[in-house]
Parts: structure tokens; sequence; C-alpha cells
């Protein structure tokens, strides 16, 4: 970095510090917080239907095949949402998307509890998917346009956690336990009214920021109109592109299959699987909230390193757990936290670091599309084929490969994290 651009760095933050310091102090944990939990009802809703998979199997008559056509319908249409959404949000800003999309989501949420078998479960995740497509590439901004620079990783972080403590945790405990005192379809019904709530608040309280004001959380400080397809010339994007299709490859063939390959191959009871899924939330909650604030001090590739050997090793010895359900619970609790590391960094600050501000929604909504199209939706598909003809204890070790291939992708990453930058230059 020339001493100019230098300069231009420095006179950003200090804008970008003046900007935060003139708004009301409560914004930034105002904002953070309705992001968290409108992202926190994504995760319920997305995920609220794995432990009721073997439930569903038996009452709608699917097979191991549709289980991961259901998954993969909504990862597809999320993922074609947010190519198109991303966009949209940085044309009319965020505040305009995120608010209806809540609202969409947390219908379609409850209609899943009307399905009466495989075709209208697939068209009501699917027309969720879209909603939540749409909503998760601007919150992610919003959330960062609350933010200071120097908690970018934390705050982002913060937010990223609640699908994993809420609908990879929490959720995962109650709903394995409600099934004791009422049928399924009641479950997904319940879900509905937070989503509304949420919607309210964020209309009420989310301002809608200058293009001057994004640029400042930006590495090229760059406030100037650009083309949708320019994105693709920022590096980190298809970079971040085939980091996402790695890591969400990984989260989805476990959403799928890792319910029956614990009940099916593994011989858990209900309430054991539920036990050991809920190790995916609180695994996820705790990597999402830590690994991302360590890379606003180390640099966003060191902590990207360190999270995909972590969870390589942690899949490789839960792959080599027999039916002992706290050694299960442990491996995928590390497993999950370093993924959500990963997921977090990715879609957030490595990715809009990296872009004008009138192109980070763009690219965060083109990383989480196609990430979501090709390994949200195509791997759970592959995986349950192979589940289905060669065995789930195969299927699973889709994850390791993934693994391999994400590594490889985070070590050509440029690195965004502005204390790492500054002292890059110096």
């Amino acid at each position: 970095m020339t001493p100019i651009s230098l300069t231009q760095s420095r006179s950003a933050e200090h804008s970008a510090t003046e900007a935060h310091t003139a708004r009301p102090a409560s914004y930034e944990w105002k904002a953070v917080t309705l992001m968290s939990l409108g992202l926190g009802l994504v995760g319920i809703d997305r995920f609220l239907i794995v432990p009721l998979m073997p439930v569903l199997m038996r009452d709608l008559k699917l097979d191991y095949q549709d289980l991961g056509h259901i998954t993969g319908a909504l990862a597809i249409a999320w993922g074609f949402s947010s190519l198109f959404t991303g966009r949209l949000s940085d044309r009319i800003g965020f505040k305009r998307v995120l608010v209806p999309a809540l609202i969409g989501f947390s219908m379609l949420a409850g209609l899943s509890g009307l399905a009466t078998g495989v075709g209208s479960l697939i068209i009501i995740r699917a027309l969720m998917g879209l909603a939540e497509g749409a909503f998760v590439p601007a919150s992610i901004i919003a959330t960062m346009d609350a933010s200071p620079p120097k908690r970018h990783g934390l705050n982002v972080g913060i937010q990223q956690m609640m699908p994993a403590l809420l609908g990879l945790g929490l959720a995962l405990i109650a709903v394995t336990q409600l099934l004791k005192v009422m049928d399924w379809p009641w479950i997904f019904l319940m879900v509905s009214a937070p989503g509304f709530v949420v919607a309210y608040l964020a209309q009420k309280v989310l301002r809608v920021p200058s293009p001057k004001e994004i640029a400042a959380h930006s590495m090229t400080h760059d406030a100037a109109s650009h083309r949708w397809h320019e994105v693709f010339g920022y590096r980190n994007v298809p970079l971040g592109i085939a980091c996402q299709l790695c890591w969400l490859s990984c989260i989805v063939v476990v959403a799928a299959l890792f319910p029956n390959y614990l009940v099916d191959y593994l011989k858990l009871d209900m309430q054991q699987m539920g036990f050991v899924l809920s190790s995916l939330g609180f695994g996820g909650a705790i990597g999402s909230l830590l690994l991302p604030a360590l890379s606003d001090r180390i640099g966003r590739k060191p902590v990207m390193l360190l999270s995909v050997a972590g969870a390589f090793v942690s899949f490789w010895i839960f792959m080599r757990t027999g039916a002992a359900p706290i050694p299960l619970f442990l491996c995928l609790m590390g497993a999950m936290g370093c993924l959500y590391a990963l997921l977090t960094l990715t879609v957030g600050p490595i990715t809009a670091e990296s872009v004008p501000a009138q192109l980070m929604s763009t690219a965060s909504g083109m990383i989480i599309g196609i990430g979501e199209i090709f390994g949200g939706g195509l791997a759970p598909a592959l995986a349950g084929y192979l589940a289905k003809h060669v065995g789930i204890q195969h299927a699973i070790t889709m994850t390791l490969w993934a693994l391999v291939i994400g590594a490889i992708a985070i070590v050509a990453l440029k690195e965004t994290a502005p204390s790492r930058v500054r002292a890059q230059a110096q």
C-alpha cells in the first residue's frame, strides 16, 4: 500500500468513526441485536426440520433421496434469491429488502406444518428459501453498517452465531422434547410469530446510510456506482465462492444425513440423536462468536486456516467414533464451531471489506447465492444418492473432501482485516 493509499485508509477509518459517533450511542447494539435475532429465526426456520426428518419419513412416506431434495430445494431457492436481491439491496437500501423478507419467511415457516407430501413440502420450503435468501446478504451489510471497522468480525460473528445457537442448538433439543406432547405440524406453526415482531422493530430502528458512510467499511473506500459484474474483478469474490461451496456442502450434508446416520446406522434413539445434534448449534455459536472476533486482531486468513484444520480433524474423529453420545457431541461441536467461523468470515468481512460500497450486498449475495445453489442444493442431493446406493456411512465422507478444497482456496485469499492491512502497509 502506498503512502497516499495509507493516508486514504486512515482518513476513511476516521470518517467511519465520526459517522458512528454522530449516531445515537444505542444504535449499534440495537441494530446488531435485531439482525442477530432475525438471522436466528432464519436458523430456526431452516433447521427446525432436521430433527423431524425421521418422523417426516414415517408420516409422509419419504426416503433418503427425498430428504436430500427437500433440503436442496430450500438451498437452491435461497441461492437464486441471494444472487438477485443482493444487487437490489445495494440499489434501494438494505432496509427495504430485509423487512419484507422477514415477514415472508416467517409466514412460510408456519405453512411447512401444512405439507401433506414430498411435493408440497418442497414447494413451501423453496418459497421460504426465496425470502431467507433475500434477508441474509442485506442483514450482513446492515450489521457491518452499524459497526465500527474494528468490530466488523465481532459483530458479524454475534449475528452469525444465532442460527447455530437457536436453529442448531436450542431448537433441536426443544423439538425432540415437543414431539412427546404434540404433532409435528404444530411445531412448525409455533415458529411464525417472532418473525413478525422482529420485522416491526427493524422497520422502526434501522437507518438508511449513504454510500459514503458504507464505503468507510471497505478496503477500497470507494462510494462510486459500479456494474454488478465488476464484483468478479476483486480476487476475494471468486475465491469466496469456492470457499462457500465447501463450507455449505459440509453443513447441509450434516443437516440432511447426520440425523439418520445417528438413528439408522449407529442405532441411537431419538432423544440421544437430539442431544448429539444439539452440539451443532452450541459449537457453531461458540465458533461464530470467538473466531471472527479473533480475526479482527490477528487477521482473517490465519483464523480461517486454523478453522479448516479444526473442522477436518473433528469430522475425521467423528467418523471413527461408535454409538457413544458424549464423544459424538464433542466432535460435532468442534466441527461446527470451525465451520460457522469459516462461513461467517467468508460471507461477511472477507467479502464485504474487499469491494466498493455499492457492491457489498452484491458480493455477499453472489457468494451466498452460488454457494447455496451448488453447495447447498446439489451436495445434499448427491449425498442422498450415495446414502441410498452405497450406504449413509460413506456419504458423510463428502465433508472431508470439501474441507481439503476449501483450504486450498483460503491460501489464495487477500487479507482484509483493517489491523493487518495497516501493519502490512507500514
